[in-house]
C-alpha cells in the first residue's frame, strides 16, 4: 500500500492521508517533463447526423463504456508505474494529456490540441521547431476514428500506438508513417476464427459485421482467406446502432445457417444478442470477435443459454500487478476532484458511478495492449535520451520523430511478453486465446493460438458444452456425398451440391478435385464409386496355354503329312491318280498349304509388328496361290470332259501358252500387290484392346479393313471361281471326279469362316485367336483331307484303280453316255 501511496503522491493527489485532498486533480490531466497523448472513447456517442463542419461533443452525458473507461484508467497506471521506477527513465517524469474520444468523426478539438503548441497551430512553421506538446499518442481505439485522427499525428510524424485499431490499411507505411499498434491487425483475428472453423468442420457460415472500417476489413480479410477452402459464406452483414436484427436474424434462419461470425464492435454485439434472445433464436454457435468475446454483460443475460453456444476470440486476460491497488487508490480519492471552469467537455467524465469494484469487473480486453504501448513510449524516450546508471541525458532535444525511430526498434521484455514490432508497425508478439461462455457466466478459456515463429494452436473440446448435448455440431450445406461420388454445385456456393456416382471406368480423388471423376488411365479399370483405379490384367495368349499347344502340335502334323503325301506323290509322279489330281501342280498346293499353316504360330505370345503381320500375309498370300490352282484344276476337268468337244481349239491354245501357270501366277502377282499396298498404308500393329473388359487388357493385333479389302476381295472371288467350275462337273464319273472332291472343301472353307464371323461377333475375348487358329487350320486341313487324302488311299490300298487302263475306261463310258 506504501507503494501506491507513493505513486499517488506523484500525481498530486494526496500528501498524507486518503481522506484528506490539498490540490485539486485531473482523472485527464498529469504534468511531467514530457506529454504523452491519449485517446479514449470513455462514453458512447454515436450521432448519425450530417455536420457542416468539426464541433465539440458533449461527451459527459452519454452512457459510459465501461471497458474503455477500464483501459483509461491502465494509461494511467501504466504513467504512474514507469514514473515510480528507478530503471526505466530514471530522474525524468512522464505526464499526459488525455481526452475522452466519444465521437468518431466530430470531435477533433483534442487532437488539435495534441499537435499545437502554446495553443497554436503553425503547419508553415520551421520543421526544426517542436510544434507538439506531447512525444507520442496513445489510441485510438476503433479503425474508424483513427482513420481520422491519424493522417494529423503522421504529418510531424509524431509515434501514433493504437491499441485497439486493427484494420489492415494501417499496415501501409507509405500512408501511415509514424503508425504503431499494440493489438494484432484484423488479418491474425480472422487467422484464429478460420483456424477455429477448420477445427471443428464448419463449413456454412455467416459473417455479421459493423459497418465501418474495421469490420469491412474483416469482411475482406474473411472472403480473401476462404477462397481456397472448403468453407463457404453463406450470408454477411454490416451493422450500425440502427440496424434492425430482425429480418437479418430471419434470413439467417432461412438459409439454415448454423454458425454466425459476429466481427463488430460490442455494443453492436450486445444489440444484436440481445435481439437474437428476444426472437427466440436457437441452435446456433456464435463465433465472437476480440472486441467483445470478454463482454461482461451478456454472459449473464437472461435467455443467452438459449441462443446456443458462444465461442470466442480474446486477447489473454492478464494480471497486470499493482492495478488493483492504484484503482482502490484512485476511487477512494475521486471526491476531492474539483471541476475547472476551463476543462474541456471532452476532459470531463461524471464517472461517479464507476466503483473500484466495478472497474475491475468490467471486460478486460485490450488492456495490456494500452500497458504495452505506454512502455513502448517510454522505452523508445529511455533510449533517445541516453538514459543508464541511474540517470538520462537532459540536454538532448526531443523530437517526436526520435521516439519514432526508438519505438520501431523496441525489443523489451514486458510481464514475460517480447515486445517488438515488425516492418509495418505490427507486433511480433502475443498470442489468442479461445474461450467458450460457460453457464456460470464467465468466458473460460478452452484454446489458445500463439503466433509465429513458435506458431501453435489448441482446442481441448471436452472443455466445451455444446447445446446439442456433447456432440459438435455441424454446419454444411449439402450432406456429404458417400465414398465414390462427385459433387456438382448447386447454385452460387460451392458447399451447396448434390451427388453423383462416379461411373466405371473413373474414379473420384475427394482431397484433390471432389467435382470430377477422373479417368482411368488405359492401363487401369474401375467399378462404379471407385476412388482408386487398379491396374488391368494383361491377357493373352502365351506358347505355354494349353490351346496354344495343341493348336501347334495339329500344326505340326499337317506339316508333316503334307510333306508325307509329297514324298508319295514324288514316289508315284507317273500314275493316273497323281496326273489326276494336278500332277506337277500338287507339290505347289502342297507346299503352300505347309507355308499357310506358319501363321498359327504367331497367334500367340506379346504381339509385335512382326507378328502381327506374319498373321496374316502367309496365309493370305499362299492360300491364294491353292485357289488359284483349285480355279485351274476345276477348268482343266470342265474343259476335258465337257468344253473340248464343242471348242476343240480351246485344248490346243490352253496347253500351248501354258494357260494353267499363267492364271496361278497373275493371281499370285495381283495378291501380293495387294497385300504390298496395304501393308504400307496402313500396316497390323499391336493393339490393346481395353473395351471388351474392363478389368483386362486383351493384346491384339489391329487390322485396318480398308489394308486386307482387296486381298479378301481377291480370296471371294477365287473360291466363287472354283466352285462355280467344280460344280460344273459334278455329274462326272463316280471314280473319277476331283470336281466332286474342290466343292466338298470349298463347302467346309465357307462354313468355317461363316462359323468364325459368327463366333468372333458374338466373343471377342483373348480366345478368339484360338478361334482364329482353328478356322486357318481348318482351310487348310480340308484340302488335305477331302482331296489329297483319298488319292493316297488309292495310291496305297487300292492300287488296281491306279492304272492306265482304269481311267481310259472310265473317260469312255463317260463319252458314250454323253453322246448318247
Amino acid at each position: 500500500m506504501e507503494r501506491v501511496l507513493a505513486v499517488w503522491c506523484l500525481l498530486g493527489t494526496c500528501l498524507g492521508s486518503l481522506t484528506q485532498c490539498t490540490i485539486p486533480t485531473s482523472e485527464f490531466r498529469l504534468e511531467g517533463d514530457y506529454l504523452i497523448g491519449g485517446l479514449f472513447d470513455i462514453h458512447l456517442f454515436r450521432d448519425q447526423h450530417y455536420r457542416v463542419k468539426p464541433e465539440a461533443i458533449e461527451c459527459s452525458d452519454k452512457k459510459i463504456i465501461e471497458s474503455s473507461y477500464r483501459r483509461f484508467q491502465m494509461m494511467r497506471f501504466s504513467v504512474a508505474q514507469i514514473n515510480n521506477s528507478t530503471d526505466l527513465l530514471p530522474g525524468v517524469s512522464l505526464g499526459y494529456e488525455l481526452f475522452d474520444h466519444c465521437s468518431d468523426t466530430e470531435n477533433f478539438p483534442n487532437i488539435l490540441n495534441l499537435i499545437s503548441f502554446n495553443g497554436l497551430i503553425q503547419p508553415w512553421s520551421e520543421q526544426t521547431r517542436n510544434l507538439s506538446k506531447v512525444i507520442a499518442v496513445v489510441g485510438i481505439y476503433t479503425s474508424t476514428a483513427t482513420l481520422t485522427a491519424a493522417p494529423l499525428f503522421m504529418t510531424d510524424l509524431i509515434p501514433m500506438v493504437s491499441y485497439g485499431a486493427s484494420s489492415s490499411v494501417f499496415s501501409r507505411k507509405q500512408i501511415f508513417p509514424s503508425f504503431l499498434r499494440t493489438v494484432h491487425p484484423n488479418k491474425d483475428v480472422i487467422e484464429v476464427i478460420l483456424s477455429i472453423l477448420k477445427h471443428f468442420d464448419w463449413r456454412w457460415v455467416s459473417f455479421l459485421y459493423s459497418d465501418d472500417d474495421y469490420g469491412k476489413d474483416g469482411l475482406e480479410l474473411f472472403i480473401r482467406k476462404i477462397n481456397d477452402t472448403n468453407i463457404c459464406l453463406a450470408y454477411s452483414k454490416g451493422l450500425n446502432t440502427d440496424t434492425n436484427y430482425y429480418p437479418i436474424l430471419k434470413q439467417i434462419e432461412a438459409q439454415r445457417i448454423p454458425v454466425i461470425i459476429v466481427f463488430t464492435a460490442e455494443w453492436i454485439a450486445e444489440a444484436l444478442i440481445g435481439s437474437a434472445i428476444k426472437q427466440n433464436i436457437t441452435n446456433k454457435v456464435w463465433v465472437a470477435g476480440d472486441a467483445w468475446s470478454l463482454n461482461k454483460k451478456l454472459p449473464k443475460e437472461k435467455g443467452i443459454r438459449n441462443i446456443g453456444t458462444v465461442l470466442g476470440v480474446s486477447e489473454p486476460t492478464m494480471t497486470i500487478p499493482g492495478f488493483s491497488d492504484f484503482i482502490y487508490a484512485t476511487k477512494t480519492e475521486a471526491h476531492c476532484e474539483n471541476v475547472e471552469e476551463d476543462k474541456p467537455c471532452n476532459q470531463i467524465c461524471n464517472c461517479s458511478s464507476q466503483t473500484a469494484e466495478k472497474i475491475l469487473a468490467a471486460d478486460p480486453s485490450f488492456n495490456f495492449p494500452v500497458y504495452s504501448a505506454v512502455y513502448a513510449v517510454a522505452h523508445a524516450l529511455h533510449n533517445v535520451m541516453q538514459c543508464g546508471g541511474g540517470r538520462c541525458n537532459t540536454n538532448i532535444t526531443v523530437h517526436p520523430h526520435m521516439v519514432l525511430a526508438e519505438m520501431k526498434k523496441s525489443n523489451f521484455t514486458l510481464l514475460n511478453h517480447s515486445i517488438r514490432f515488425d516492418e509495418n508497425g505490427d507486433p511480433i508478439f502475443g498470442s489468442y486465446s479461445i474461450v467458450f461462455w460457460n453457464d456460470s457466466g464467465d468466458a473460460h478459456k478452452v484454446g489458445f493460438y500463439d503466433f509465429p515463429p513458435s506458431f501453435r494452436f489448441s482446442i481441448n473440446d471436452s472443455s466445451i458444452k455444446w447445446f446439442s448435448g456433447g456432440n459438435v455440431p455441424t454446419s454444411r450445406c449439402s450432406k456429404e456425398c458417400e465414398v465414390g461420388y462427385k459433387k456438382k454445385q448447386d447454385g452460387i456456393h460451392k458447399c451447396c451440391f448434390t451427388c453423383h456416382n462416379c461411373p466405371s471406368g473413373t474414379y473420384i480423388n475427394s482431397t484433390a478435385d471432389p467435382y470430377t471423376c477422373s479417368e482411368c488411365k488405359e492401363t487401369e479399370w474401375s467399378e462404379d464409386g471407385s476412388t482408386s483405379c487398379s491396374l488391368r490384367v494383361v491377357d493373352y495368349i502365351p506358347y505355354t496355354d494349353g490351346g496354344a499347344i495343341v493348336i501347334m502340335v495339329n500344326t505340326g502334323v499337317l506339316v508333316g503329312l503334307t510333306v508325307a503325301v509329297a514324298v508319295l506323290f514324288a514316289i508315284n509322279y507317273n500314275t493316273p491318280v497323281v496326273r489326276s489330281a494336278g500332277g506337277p501342280m500338287c507339290f505347289l498346293i502342297l507346299g503352300c498349304l505347309s507355308l499357310c499353316s506358319l501363321s498359327v504360330f504367331f497367334y500367340f505370345g506379346t504381339p509385335t509388328v512382326a507378328s502381327c503381320i506374319l498373321r496374316y500375309l502367309p496365309f493370305l498370300l499362299f492360300y491364294t496361290v491353292c485357289l488359284a490352282c483349285f480355279v485351274v484344276r476345276s477348268f482343266q476337268i470342265v474343259v476335258i470332259f465337257k468344253i473340248t468337244a464343242a471348242i476343240p481349239k480351246l485344248q490346243t491354245w490352253w496347253t500351248k501358252y501354258y494357260g494353267q501357270w499363267l492364271i496361278i501366277t497373275a493371281a499370285f502377282v495381283i495378291q501380293a500387290l495387294l497385300l504390298l499396298i496395304g501393308h504400307l498404308s496402313a500396316p497390323p500393329k499391336p493393339y490393346n484392346d481395353t473395351k471388351i473388359y474392363q478389368d483386362r487388357i486383351i493384346l491384339n493385333c489391329e487390322m485396318s479393313p480398308k489394308a486386307f479389302s482387296g486381298a479378301v476381295a481377291l480370296l471371294t472371288f477365287l473360291c466363287s471361281l472354283c466352285f462355280i467350275f467344280s460344280y460344273m462337273a459334278k455329274d462326272l464319273p463316280k471314280n473319277y471326279n476331283e470336281a466332286k472332291a474342290i466343292t466338298f472343301c470349298l463347302l467346309l472353307l465357307i462354313l468355317t469362316w461363316i462359323v468364325f464371323a459368327t463366333v468372333y461377333i458374338l466373343y471377342s475375348g483373348k480366345y478368339i485367336q484360338i478361334i482364329n487358329t482353328l478356322a486357318v487350320l481348318s482351310s487348310v486341313y480340308s484340302f488335305l483331307f477331302w482331296y489329297f487324302l483319298p488319292k493316297c488311299y488309292i495310291i496305297i490300298f487300292q492300287p488296281h484303280k491306279n492304272t492306265q487302263q482304269y481311267f481310259q475306261s472310265l473317260i469312255q463310258n463317260y463319252t458314250k453316255t454323253i453322246c448318247q
